[in-house]
């Protein structure tokens, strides 16, 4: 490995450990919360859209630090979506690519051992650990495409206001962050909002190793879906965003 990716990777595993601890942490306690009630009900049966709202705010305020801790160490992608858009817009070489996706894996899966040993078992009769699936009605078709639009709109937010050099550095995990929240309360109620591969896997795993009910079926949802959506917004922006110049553009605010 070249000099210096071994930091990188740790930083990727870090922030993504901390992305989805807090992220999947929030989710699995409003089920616990929300069965405590009422053994029927799910996420969004007490609370509504606050429920996704909370959940959504989780994920993008831990993102948001995590980027402004490893931004200045790895790029604090967190997600191969992510990774994908930028190798595929030459911002990323491909070698480091797979490393940063093995580290995000790795960070998701430590996330969810972790929330197992503080929450116990319910963590995964209740909670699956936050392994997201379809809401019932929505086919196969319908998470994906969905999933798809949601880390599109991440992947190009990153392009726009991380990796383009024209971007304002400070507000950059901010508008992130925020992007994940967003996406997460509208795709929350659909498709559990994971627009994040390795935040995928990580529940996944866990959860079917420690005897949790057998959602593999529904995972190829949670990688074509993110992994088209990041690969063609980072294709997408760089792309639109050849030869031009700031100074080439209207001030609005005049």
């Amino acid at each position: 490995m070249e000099c210096g990716i071994e930091k990188k990777m740790i930083a990727e595993a870090l922030g993504t450990f901390f992305l989805v601890f807090f992220g999947t942490g929030a989710a699995v306690m409003t089920l616990i919360i929300a069965h405590s009630v009422s053994p029927a009900a799910t996420i969004g049966t007490l609370g509504g859209f606050a429920d996704w709202l909370a959940i959504g705010l989780a994920f993008g305020l831990a993102g948001m630090v995590s980027i402004y801790i490893f931004g200045k160490i790895s790029g604090a992608h967190m997600n191969p979506a992510v990774t994908l858009g930028l190798w595929i817009s030459k911002n990323i070489s491909g070698k480091d690519s797979v490393l940063y996706i093995i580290a995000q894996c790795i960070g998701a899966v430590l996330a969810s051992i972790c929330l197992y040993i503080i929450l116990g078992p319910q963590a995964i009769t209740i909670g699956s650990l936050g392994a997201t699936v379809p809401a019932a009605g929505i086919n196969y078709f319908q998470a994906m495409f969905v999933e798809f639009i949601g880390t599109f709109f991440l992947v190009l937010t990153v392009m726009g206001v991380a990796v383009d050099k024209k971007a304002e550095p400070a507000v950059g995990g901010f508008a992130i962050g925020m992007a994940i929240a967003t996406a997460i309360f509208l795709l929350g109620g659909i498709t559990g909002g994971c627009i994040n591969p390795a935040r995928g896997f990580g529940p996944y795993l866990i959860d079917f190793l420690l005897g949790g009910v057998n959602l593999w079926n529904y995972f190829p949802i949670y990688i074509i879906g993110p992994i088209v959506g990041g690969l063609l917004a980072g294709f997408i922006y760089q792309k639109i965003a050849e030869g031009t110049d700031v100074c080439d553009l209207p001030n609005l605010y005049d």
